[in-house]
């Protein structure tokens, strides 16, 4: 079904980002809006995805167009797990077609324009992708927070927090990296097991900048950053063991990363773009392909 507008869009834990083109590829307007991973619900997720989009026609000064209208690229992080995806895409019909995949998988489209490579994103939460020369594609990480995302900033806050609170009682030091979080958690204990109980993953990644910050004067956070340097090592050998193909480090925090990675940096490849490109990508695949509008259609890891 021929579509005037293609939309790419990027969800995760923090936020959404689309980007509304038409049907030739022409850039029309760009829209933000709330988180969109699948963890937090398929309702929310859509609504978000929603917003965004109609924050894309009012940047590009046009009406909302009807949904019938407009197909989508999707990369949404969650959408690895099967029941999610298909939950997700129940809500897909509306719209002439729906293609998803991972915020990984559309980040490695977007870096590489669809080219052999190994991608690693750390932001809120961390995922590493590759597409092989032989064409064969692997996916490491994206376990979720708290249990996986190492390397992350929500797995930066937690180690944040954990140093609060092992510095509060005496099983630990008290340094610049404890001092910068209590204003943030509380510095007793009922206020910090308040805000844990009631913190998320956001909640935790936001934390993470104070670990940069204290990393020259308290060796709680250098360890740290050396923790996450080494999980992106284990994801890159774990996803290329030939150590052949060109790595992008994308995300907040993986570029913040970088200079603590001095093993990679003959092979870091700075992206072509980003997710949002490689979301639409997916959908002028999906376009050219004619997948059936109905039910949208799920790409793999």
């Amino acid at each position: 079904m021929a579509a005037p507008y293609l939309i790419g869009i990027d969800g995760g834990g923090s936020g959404t980002r689309a980007r509304l083109t038409d049907d030739a590829g022409r850039v029309l307007g760009d829209g933000v809006a709330g988180p969109s991973g699948l963890s937090l619900g398929v309702k929310p997720a859509w609504a978000q995805i929603d917003l965004a989009i109609a924050r894309c026609f009012a940047a590009a000064g046009l009406p909302p167009a009807p949904a019938h209208e407009c197909a989508l690229g999707v990369g949404l992080a969650g959408a690895n797990f099967k029941e999610q995806a298909q939950q997700f895409l129940r809500g897909a019909h509306r719209f002439a077609q729906v293609a998803l995949t991972t915020d990984g998988a559309t980040m490695l489209l977007g870096a590489f324009g669809g080219q052999p490579g190994i991608v690693v994103i750390a932001g809120t939460g961390s995922v590493g992708e590759a597409l092989r020369r032989d064409g064969s594609r692997a996916s490491v990480g994206g376990w979720g927070f708290p249990i996986g995302d190492e390397g992350s900033g929500a797995w930066l806050g937690l180690g944040a927090v954990r140093a609060a609170q092992w510095a509060l009682d005496g099983r630990g030091p008290r340094g610049s990296l404890a001092d910068a979080v209590y204003p943030v958690i509380g510095s007793n204990t009922e206020a910090i097991l308040a805000w844990c109980a009631q913190a998320g993953q956001g909640a935790y990644a936001q934390l993470a900048p104070h670990v940069f910050a204290s990393a020259d004067t308290d060796p709680v956070a250098a360890g740290l950053l050396r923790a996450a340097a080494h999980s992106i090592y284990q994801m890159v050998d774990a996803l290329d063991p030939g150590k052949d193909l060109p790595v992008a480090l994308c995300g907040s925090i993986g570029r913040r990363l970088m200079p603590h990675l001095p093993a990679l940096a003959a092979r870091i490849h700075e992206p072509e773009g980003d997710a949002v490109d490689g979301a639409l990508l997916l959908v002028r695949s999906a376009v050219a392909a004619d997948v059936p509008p109905s039910t949208g259609a799920m790409h793999g890891n």
